[in-house]
């Protein structure tokens, strides 16, 4: 059996890529609205959020590109949509926040995690600005600088 990442213990999901595409700002709480078949493959670990973003249609927001991958046992009975769009639960002063922000200001809304908050499901968006190329590469330098400094400095408390 392969061994599952480590994660805290209310974690489902984290979209590590929107941090190194994005400069990330607003960041808030939705609920999601999911079928039994998509909680029952969550509690088994089978979701990604690696490319998915946040549209509004009508007033309202729909989470597009989450992968759900379905249980063998769910295949059978139903017919299963992975990346079907998923409807977020948000009030509306922060719907109208969020639209405003992506019309206006040219911003994108992304996924940043999935996570259980009791028994319910809730994911994180966040209001983002597109990084340019040499963004990401001074990001990187700093990361690689900084893990390059604490294993100096390990080596040096020793």
């Amino acid at each position: 059996m392969a061994k599952k990442p480590k994660v805290s213990p209310g974690s489902i999901a984290q979209n590590k890529r929107a941090r190194f595409e994005y400069q990330l700002h607003d960041k808030l709480e939705a609920g999601i609205v999911l079928a039994g078949w998509e909680v029952k493959s969550i509690r088994e670990g089978r979701c990604q959020l690696t490319e998915s973003f946040v549209i509004f249609h009508k007033g309202e927001a729909f989470l597009h590109n989450c992968t759900i991958t379905p249980l063998k046992t769910a295949l059978a009975h139903i017919v299963a949509e992975p990346q079907r769009p998923r409807k977020l639960l948000l009030h509306k002063r922060e719907l109208a926040r969020l639209i405003n922000a992506v019309q206006a200001k040219g911003q994108a809304c992304v996924a940043t995690a999935m996570y259980w908050k009791g028994n319910k499901v809730k994911v994180t968006i966040a209001l983002g600005t597109g990084k340019k190329l040499h963004d990401k590469r001074a990001a990187s330098k700093e990361r690689d600088w900084n893990r390059d400094k604490s294993r100096v400095m390990k080596a040096h408390n020793q």
